[in-house]
């Protein structure tokens, strides 16, 4: 099917003939015009939500397997010193996956190199994940890991998102303010 301006044209071997779309004549179909300013750049936010989700991902496997870890094999330490530890968990397996990926993605840098880019990544931006997503993890199921419940599940979802979002903002603003990525 192709789409010209509000109506779609059909092609069938014999005739072309043509039916309105979906959206209403009384709409407008015009894109409305970007923001002008600061936080109106579509590449610095792509770029930004990249940056972002690669660190949320190593943050957050590092993160839920150490809460998973300590509270199966260590639960005497109690819910504060897991959340902590778990944090410290989630920051250093960001960095390395971070280092992986500046070493045999698209930089290739020398491990070194790799290393040293990803320590000196924003701890601010890494740390409010890390809070976002514990905040919300223990809020919501208290900072219980259970595989085996839907809850868990939920949870999990929703603190993965806030863990996205809080940071995503910061991240922008390194981006467009410095020309430099966080992560």
């Amino acid at each position: 099917m192709l789409l010209i301006r509000n109506t779609q044209v059909l092609k069938s071997p014999m005739t072309v003939r043509s039916r309105p779309s979906c959206t209403p004549k009384s709409q407008k179909t015009s894109k409305p015009s970007p923001i002008p300013g600061f936080w109106s750049s579509r590449s610095a936010w792509k770029r930004a939500a990249v940056n972002t989700t690669r660190c949320l991902v190593g943050c957050t496997i590092g993160d839920f397997s150490a809460m998973w870890y300590l509270q199966s094999a260590h639960p005497q330490l109690g819910i504060t010193a897991i959340m902590a530890l778990s944090m410290a968990g989630g920051v250093t397996t960001s960095l390395l996956l971070e280092t992986t990926l500046l070493r045999y993605g698209r930089d290739r840098l020398a491990w070194r190199a790799a290393a040293q880019t990803a320590a000196g990544m924003s701890m601010i931006s890494m740390l409010t994940m890390e809070v976002a997503e514990n905040m919300v993890d223990y809020h919501l199921m208290g900072g219980a890991v259970q595989f085996d419940s839907p809850s868990f599940w939920a949870a999990a979802l929703v603190s993965t998102v806030a863990g996205f979002l809080a940071p995503l903002p910061y991240n922008y603003y390194k981006l467009r303010r410095f020309g430099k990525a966080c992560h």
